[in-house]
């Protein structure tokens, strides 16, 4: 099979540059902004081998995954740009959904998925997806891009967090059409997301998904560990921790563990 853009994602207008292989599919969707391309397109490959995630912790895709990234050129600030990873979270895991019960129909193979602040999305516990948003001025705006990386075959076994893949769960499903897809629910989310005017909506929306919400946490921020109960999102994505002495404390970024790891101090 090869790559192909959804029928809503291809109305809508958007480039598609698929590649054999890849070093980065986000390294390569900045490049074509840097270039002066400033058309909204995706750049997506099964076999990634120069990938990164947050922190630059290495994100690899062997053959039969998907790796995918989707330029947007607009003229935000880069805080407001910072919302749109809850757009992106939205638009892969409503794909996930879709193809799940699709292979469900099919075989049987079904998973449960849930976003996780900032940027993952686990399926039964586990992390499935990883997401990286990038931004860098260019000559038309502000060059946004999301990467987004979904263990399809294979998960890699070295992360912090216990990760699987779809096939681990039964769900047989390509590479190829969990991107057609994900390429129409990103049209649907990056609509409601409407530079940022759109939030609102996209913070309820992730809400109802969200992993840990009003659980145990404690996040890895530094050196520092925050534990509390994990109260909402903020109306600019921060996380709200609420601490033992009922303060709302406003997390911005760290490594997040729920449940009986949160109680050991996310070690």
């Amino acid at each position: 099979m090869t790559f192909a853009l959804g029928p809503r994602a291809a109305k809508a207008g958007y480039g598609l540059v698929a590649f054999d292989q890849a070093g980065s599919t986000n390294a390569e969707a900045l490049a074509s902004a840097r270039r002066g391309d400033t058309r909204r397109s995706w750049f997506v490959t099964s076999e990634q081998t120069a990938g990164r995630g947050r922190r630059q912790r290495p994100w690899i895709a062997p053959r039969g995954n998907l790796a995918s990234s989707v330029l947007e050129v607009l003229s935000v600030a880069p805080a407001v740009a910072a919302t749109l990873g809850f757009a992106a979270g939205l638009a892969i895991e409503t794909a996930l959904r879709q193809v799940s019960l699709e292979a469900a129909l099919r075989s049987g193979g079904r998973a449960s998925f849930a976003l996780k602040w900032p940027n993952d999305v686990l399926a039964d516990g586990r992390k499935i997806v990883g997401m990286l948003l990038e931004a860098e001025q260019v000559a038309g705006g502000l060059a946004v891009v999301a990467g987004i990386g979904t263990n399809v075959v294979a998960a890699p076994p070295d992360i912090p967090t216990p990760a699987v893949s779809l096939a681990d769960l039964g769900v047989q499903v390509t590479a190829e059409d969990l991107f057609s897809a994900l390429s129409d629910a990103w049209v649907e989310y990056f609509g409601i997301w409407n530079e940022g005017r759109g939030f609102g909506d996209i913070r309820k929306l992730w809400l109802e998904r969200a992993a840990g919400l009003g659980q145990p946490v404690a996040i890895r921020s530094g050196h520092a560990i925050i534990e509390g109960i994990f109260d909402t999102i903020d109306e600019q994505g921060c996380m709200l921790v609420r601490t033992a002495e009922g303060r709302l404390e406003p997390i911005t970024a760290g490594d997040v563990h729920f449940g009986s790891v949160a109680s050991q101090g996310a070690v």
